[in-house]
């Protein structure tokens, strides 16, 4: 399902088996943007042992909203993973020459 339809419905569920995310590719490229997201993200907090709720604090980003990207049940605005971005010292988005977005952390 790609194109503009495809956000009726979270990015998980555009991969062929939800339950891998976020190492399941996904052939939408939105959800694959999102998922790309959410694995650099979530290697940057365990990478600084920083919890949900230190992300949050530090990123001024909803703990919850946190939640649901790293999960892929959610489609993040550009501010939120600007916001994310600063606060980890890292680029999220696009990926870095040279990553490998199916890699597991």
């Amino acid at each position: 399902m790609v194109g503009g339809r495809s956000r009726a419905r979270p990015p998980r569920q555009l991969t062929d088996d939800p339950e891998a995310w976020p190492q399941q590719p996904a052939a939408d490229p939105a959800a694959e943007a999102v998922r790309h997201i959410s694995r650099a993200l979530a290697g940057a907090l365990d990478e600084r042992g920083l919890s949900l709720r230190a992300a949050a604090e530090g990123s001024g980003v909803n703990r919850q909203a946190i939640a649901d990207l790293l999960a892929g049940l959610s489609w993040p605005d550009v501010a939120t993973v600007a916001r994310l971005a600063a606060f980890t010292g890292g680029g999220l988005w696009p990926p870095q020459r040279g990553t490998d977005c199916t890699a597991k952390h």
